[in-house]
């Protein structure tokens, strides 16, 4: 896993669920049949071709409109890094920005 070109998931803008899942499945170039719900996120977590390190950004404004969602959604990904500790790793940053590579190449998630 390199940390030094991470994946990075902007969520700037997103208030609900509908929006964090179309992000995930844009950064992370997820499957076709991935359902947009929290079962399908934490299976596709779990089934990433190679490692990824994701830096969550902007996930602030997220937190404040949608606290439940936020605390599952930070649950789904703990819970992904804990099942695969070599394969993923998720870091939010504090800041407003940062850089890295806005979006995964299809064929090099990491």
């Amino acid at each position: 896993m390199r940390i030094d070109d991470p994946v990075v998931l902007d969520l700037t803008g997103v208030t609900e669920k509908a929006a964090l899942m179309d992000r995930c499945a844009d950064v992370l170039a997820l499957p076709d049949w991935f359902g947009r719900n929290w079962d399908a996120l934490a299976d596709c977590l779990g089934d990433l071709p190679e490692p990824v390190a994701l830096v969550v950004t902007g996930w602030q404004e997220y937190a404040r409109a949608s606290p439940r969602e936020w605390r599952t959604a930070q649950e789904v990904f703990a819970t992904a890094v804990d099942e695969s500790p070599t394969r993923l790793m998720v870091l939010l940053s504090l800041g407003e920005s940062f850089g890295g590579s806005d979006r995964a190449p299809a064929a090099s998630l990491g």
